[in-house]
């Protein structure tokens, strides 16, 4: 992350803050990312279940969770944006919401997934 006031950074904030807000039982997604995720989250659910075995999807921080699932969906589905690009960005907004062990959590999941599925880009 070069700029915590760059539009790209703050457009991810707002869809894992929407996608949290809709898994923590709020009114609907309320951006269209948000809206792709939720319709891909058997899938992307999986790759953090695949990723993560020893945490059941429902016993994961809410935020570490939305994070990876924003994160996966940047990385398998919308490929737009550099793996590297997707990852720090991950990372550093599992620093700034999440708790000390956020950031690795984080990290070893989306690279494992990396790991599994390598991306084109």
């Amino acid at each position: 992350m070069k700029n915590k006031f760059d539009p790209r950074h703050l457009k991810r904030i707002a869809g894992i803050q929407a996608l949290f807000a809709w898994s923590m039982g709020g009114s609907g997604p309320t951006t269209a990312e948000a809206e792709d995720i939720i319709k891909l989250l058997p899938q992307i659910d999986s790759l953090i279940q695949e990723n993560a075995p020893k945490w059941p999807i429902d016993k994961i921080n809410k935020v570490d969770l939305n994070i990876l699932r924003y994160a996966l969906w940047e990385l398998f589905y919308l490929k737009q944006n550099p793996q590297k690009v997707i990852i720090d960005e991950a990372i550093e907004i599992a620093k700034e919401y999440g708790t000390n062990t956020s950031s690795s959590f984080v990290n070893g999941v989306i690279g494992g997934a990396l790991k599994d599925k390598p991306n084109d880009q």
